[in-house]
């Protein structure tokens, strides 16, 4: 009986359908894991943004305009100086023999000052003084000779030409005695001025001689410096908002610089009736009577005007202006969070706050420190709990 030989064990091969679910089980477990990495980074990126366009919208702070109350009175920076002011000089050459004043010596018109020795002075005084005398005995005899030569001309006895001849000798001589006549009052007035009086009342505010001093006219070698303090002027350059004050006879307040805080009142006189085109402002002058002489000419004051505290219209911070090609602008801001950039007319300037003549009223809302890139159209947020009018 015959055996058969043993058969090797045959491997089961999995069907198509047991295939084809392990592909789709495959590709199931792809997905969920493609989408489990991608969808966090696209949220991550969809923030991202979000988180952008949230930035790109500026966050500001915003203010509104106030109607300005009257301010302080605005103090200008002003010069006192003295009524008239001169420097006494010397006529006459000599030396300085008295002085009569010193500084701060109060003087009155003609009162004497200083006397100088005038030796060479007075020698030229007596050389002129006795050609004087010997033209005046010249004139004198030349004029009883042409008498006696004009009975000869009667009498025939000369020349018509010899008389007339002695006729030209006397007016000749009479000349002579007008000029040394001339010489002799120069140098009287020349000594005069050896006695150095006082030109007006004033004060002595400078001594610049002493006795012994040699001293030349014309030298410009100043003695004394009188100032006339009883009544002194004050020199205040006005903006040019306040040129409307600058009318003769306004009644101003100097407050004096000297750390009393004195006020004093000062009648204006005059105005330059130009703008300094430097620094646009307006000179003008005016009267402060200093008849107790207790303000000093050459010191610093400060001057306030009557109409420097008139009203004011809309101020707003100085930081919420913008200098632009087309002029000075504002951002406003509307209901909607939109930024317009809306141009103003400025008026006076307070430092921290200028008045605003047009563009804006009290619903207004502006940007402050805005940048400049800022411009219309563009959108802002308000910062958290800050929306009021501008200090």
């Amino acid at each position: 009986m015959s055996q058969n030989p043993p058969q090797e064990p045959v491997m089961n091969e999995p069907s198509p359908s047991r295939l084809t679910t392990y592909a789709v089980v495959a590709a199931v477990l792809v997905v969920i894991a493609f989408a489990a990495g991608l969808l966090p980074r696209l949220r991550q990126r969809a923030a991202v943004v979000v988180e952008n366009q949230d930035l790109a919208v500026p966050t500001v702070l915003l203010v509104s305009p106030s109607r300005g109350t009257s301010p302080p009175a605005v103090r200008l920076p002003a010069e006192i100086r003295a009524l008239a002011e001169a420097p006494i000089l010397a006529r006459a050459s000599g030396y300085v023999h008295k002085l009569h004043v010193d500084i701060g010596s109060v003087v009155t018109q003609g009162q004497l000052m200083a006397e100088l020795e005038t030796p060479e002075l007075n020698q030229q005084l007596g050389s002129a003084r006795a050609l004087r005398d010997q033209a005046a005995a010249a004139l004198q005899l030349a004029k009883v000779t042409a008498e006696r030569w004009a009975e000869m001309r009667k009498a025939k006895v000369i020349s018509p030409q010899e008389a007339d001849e002695k006729n030209a000798d006397a007016e000749l001589k009479a000349a002579a005695l007008n000029s040394a006549a001339s010489e002799v009052r120069r140098l009287e007035e020349l000594v005069g001025f050896a006695r150095i009086v006082a030109p007006f009342d004033g004060v002595v505010t400078a001594r610049r001689t002493d006795l012994g001093q040699l001293v030349s006219a014309g030298a410009a070698v100043e003695l004394f410096r009188l100032a006339q303090t009883g009544t002194l002027r004050v020199f205040v350059h006005l903006p040019q908002y306040l040129t409307s004050a600058a009318v003769p006879g306004t009644v101003a307040t100097v407050v004096l610089g000297d750390g009393t805080g004195k006020r004093l009142p000062a009648r204006l006189l005059r105005a330059s009736g130009a703008m300094d085109p430097a620094s646009r402002t307006l000179l003008v002058e005016l009267e402060l009577p200093n008849q107790d002489r207790s303000v000093l000419p050459g010191g610093f004051a400060q001057v306030e005007f009557p109409d420097s505290g008139a009203s004011i219209g809309w101020t707003v911070p100085a930081n919420t202006l913008l200098f632009r090609p087309e002029g000075l602008v504002v951002a406003v801001v509307d209901s909607q969070n939109t930024v317009e950039m809306r141009r103003v007319i400025l008026g006076r300037d307070f430092g921290a706050t200028v008045e605003v003549s047009s563009g804006v009223d009290a619903s207004t809302r502006l940007v402050l420190n805005p940048s400049d890139s800022l411009s219309s159209g563009a959108k802002i947020r308000q910062a958290t709990g800050f929306s009021g009018a501008g200090k």
